[in-house]
């Protein structure tokens, strides 16, 4: 794909005027929405609950799409993409609050699924999805079910899944929200980690300004506005 360029930065998503309705035009989620977020950038997007920030994570992630206005990923539309499920697949990894694991597959299994989208045989499949389960501390849990596994342990489940496709852009949605304060601090270190060591950009939604601070930007937003673009 092709990407604007910024003061040598490579552009990886542009938004200008984006909105979005709902309850058929009675609400409105994303009330005129602007930004740019470059290759390498660690950014939080935070607000209260119902400001619109899971909203704009889901059109980063090709969930949902604009109402109007327009949302590019490396030059190119979003919403005009032929196969979004092709693009989460390759480009993009996405990390829920609610884990998303299918029960009835192991720990294993779960993280091959994105791989169905990749030119990979089934050996070559399980050995990179056994490397990943290694890189978050889960190799001895591999065959267990999700329902074998803490709260903690899933979401570790789910972030190594995030990465099966090797995606230059990790987006995450409160991935600490249902977990205890050790767990939370443990994923938030991992997701860091991860970022910094494999250089992606990171676009992580947050209501908790702790978590928010450990961003290199915050984005912070209020009844479908951006109210503040900070660089930490």
């Amino acid at each position: 794909m092709s990407a604007a360029q910024d003061d040598g930065k490579t552009c990886v998503f542009e938004a200008v005027g984006l909105t979005k309705e709902y309850d058929e035009g009675r609400g409105q989620a994303l009330r005129g929405v602007d930004f740019r977020i470059h290759e390498g950038e660690f950014v939080a997007i935070t607000g209260p609950s119902g400001c619109g920030k899971t909203t704009l994570l889901q059109m980063l992630g090709a969930l949902d799409v604009p109402g109007a206005g327009t949302l590019n990923y490396r030059g190119e539309s979003i919403a005009d993409l032929p196969a979004p499920a092709v693009y989460r697949a390759r480009e993009i990894g996405i990390i829920f609050q609610a884990f998303h694991l299918l029960p009835t597959f192991t720990a294993i299994e779960n993280v091959q699924l994105p791989m169905f989208e990749a030119d990979l045989s089934m050996s070559q499949r399980k050995e990179r999805a056994a490397k990943l389960l290694e890189s978050v501390g889960l190799e001895g849990r591999r065959d267990h079910f999700p329902t074998k596994l803490s709260g903690g342990e899933r979401q570790r489940v789910a972030i190594a899944r995030s990465l099966a496709n090797s995606p230059s852009v990790l987006l995450a949605d409160e991935p600490t929200g249902n977990l205890d304060s050790e767990n939370a601090h443990f994923i938030l270190d991992l997701i860091i980690r991860i970022h910094r060591e494999q250089k992606m950009t990171l676009v992580l939604v947050t209501h908790d300004m702790t978590i928010a601070q450990r961003a290199s930007r915050t984005i912070q937003m209020k009844d479908g506005r951006i109210v503040s673009d900070q660089q930490l």
